[in-house]
């Protein structure tokens, strides 16, 4: 068959949470800086269609092939070890913990931020001309992003936090989704169709994604955006990741346990019961 049921779908990703952890430190490192590196690539080029054509819509069709390709080339976000890790803790047969989950954690956010940084910093040349001009029609697009996510959502104090809060949930609703139901897929194409739709619907809404605002925000402060690296961190990147972390745990990794995971973990860590003697052997002191 070319479709994994929802029951083989838990395994696979509980199989596929535990091989990143158990990865190398310079393997996991090198995946995800090609992730985070390949996604931004991909978001640069989503905004180069839609500030050239005008049409965000257009942008947000043809960013999922970044997405696509880093999955097919087994490369990591963090927005999915979100999700893989907790799932493969919980299948608790494994013996994995919840150190390990943590240290894969870490090492993908800094492996994403490396390489999301450095395609910020090559963009910034490129729409600069190295420096030597002011930034292009594309370059000053990021800078306004860049600010409308930070002190846009300081403006409105309190709620403007949970709004951030509430888009990065829901961003990784989205993302996961697309993670685990490329896995729902046995054929190529039908990965990268089942990836494409849910990628596509959170950069048209415009939620909020750790990875992707690795680049946007880096690349705004090099393209002279009116906000601060201090912004960046209080007013997007880090209740951006809390608000991913809770997307995928809620809206993903715990309606799949519930319904199709935890039956087969609590199975998995009880012992079966002793067989019942026959009163034949027993008569017969065996």
């Amino acid at each position: 068959m070319s479709y994994v049921k929802p029951a083989e779908l838990v395994v696979a990703m509980a199989d596929a949470g535990e091989a990143k952890i158990k990865m190398s430190v310079t393997d996991t490192l090198v995946k995800a800086a090609m992730g985070g590196a390949m996604l931004c690539i991909a978001a640069a080029f989503a905004v180069t269609v839609s500030v050239m054509t005008g049409s965000p819509l257009l942008g947000a069709i043809l960013f999922p092939v970044g997405f696509s390709l880093l999955y097919l080339l087994g490369y990591d976000l963090l927005t999915g070890v979100l999700v893989l890790g907790p799932m493969a803790w919980l299948d608790r047969s494994r013996g994995i913990t919840m150190r390990g989950v943590l240290r894969n954690w870490g090492l993908v956010f800094v492996g994403n931020f490396l390489g999301a940084f450095t395609v910020a910093v090559l963009m910034a040349i490129v729409v600069t001309y190295g420096f030597d001009t002011p930034p292009d029609e594309v370059g000053q697009a990021i800078g306004h992003i860049g600010e409308g996510r930070t002190v846009g959502y300081a403006e409105h104090g309190g709620a403007g936090m949970l709004t951030l809060f509430v888009r990065a949930m829901l961003c990784n609703w989205m993302v996961s989704t697309g993670v685990i139901g490329a896995m729902v897929a046995k054929d190529v194409v039908g990965k990268v169709l089942v990836m494409w739709m849910p990628i596509m619907l959170f950069f048209f809404m415009g939620f909020e994604h750790s990875i992707v605002n690795m680049f946007l925000f880096p690349s705004g402060l090099l393209l002279g955006g009116d906000f601060t690296i201090a912004d960046y961190l209080i007013w997007n990147e880090i209740p951006t990741v809390l608000g991913n972390l809770a997307g995928g745990l809620v809206f993903t990794v715990a309606p799949l346990f519930l319904a199709y995971g935890r039956k087969r973990s609590t199975a998995a860590v009880t012992p079966p019961p002793k067989p019942r003697l026959q009163p034949a052997l027993v008569s017969e002191g065996v």
